[in-house]
């Protein structure tokens, strides 16, 4: 690593992303609740400001050189049995993907959609349990380094509010957020790697999009308190024994 993590360094990247998500969203003059309602609005509302995020979250990994334990674990979780969780959150993105009616969605929607699930995995999982979890545990505990990173995963929902979300809608979605993103990080504990957890958020966020407008049955959102009761039931089993500060070279 370049530059050796503090548990502080995590706090002004994930300002940085978080103003560029606003400031580029803002500017693309798609209001949050037209956001997934046709090709356009998910490009120029979604996808464009995921686009310039991911950029420079890899500016931001590349210049401290924390690409190694942004993306991989030193040791998997001893407990492997919590994956049941995150299975299930694919289970129900898949479900909510075949039962949305596709005819309703031409090509360019539709590779609206990948562009969509490929860069929100890839950006908001680095940001929260890649670049902030590499941060957190330079000097804190893991349970720690789990609630905050979870938090400010949650927190970053809140700032649809700004793009014209409703604020109730937006604090509910938050807490959401911090039930998934627990179901994400047991996802990197105990499959070793984040690039699971990108996948699975990605999948995740295509199923909801393509859910809403495809007109399908809300499986998901039956199932999410499901998933965020088990989440958080189960997380302590993956914190349990983790060891994974830093360790740098002499």
């Amino acid at each position: 690593m370049r530059v050796t993590p503090r548990a502080w360094m995590g706090i002004p990247i994930w300002i940085g992303y978080v103003i560029i998500i606003i400031g580029v969203a803002l500017l693309s003059g798609v209001p949050y609740p037209e956001i997934g309602t046709s090709a356009d609005t998910t490009w120029r509302g979604a996808v464009m400001d995921l686009v310039i995020g991911a950029a420079f979250l890899v500016i931001v990994t590349s210049l401290l050189g924390w690409w190694r334990p942004a993306l991989f674990e030193q040791k998997r979780s001893h407990h492997k049995w919590p994956v049941f969780v995150p299975i299930l959150m694919a289970v129900a993105a898949v479900l909510n993907l075949i039962s949305a009616d596709w005819t309703k969605f031409d090509t360019s929607f539709l590779l609206s959609l990948l562009a969509l699930g490929v860069f929100v995995g890839f950006a908001e999982e680095l940001l929260a349990r890649g670049l902030l979890l590499t941060a957190f545990r330079s000097q804190l505990r893991e349970v720690w380094v789990w609630l905050f990173t979870s938090a400010l995963f949650g927190l970053m929902h809140v700032a649809n509010a700004a793009l014209g979300a409703d604020l109730g809608g937006s604090l509910l979605q938050a807490g959401t957020a911090f039930a998934s993103g627990t179901a994400f990080y047991i996802l990197r504990r105990v499959t070793g790697s984040l690039v699971w957890a990108m996948v699975l958020h990605g999948l995740w966020d295509v199923s909801v999009f393509a859910g809403g407008f495809g007109g399908g049955v809300p499986i998901g959102a039956l199932l999410t308190p499901i998933i965020s009761i088990l989440a958080l039931a189960t997380v302590y089993w993956v914190i349990k024994g983790a060891d994974e500060k830093p360790r740098l070279a002499a």
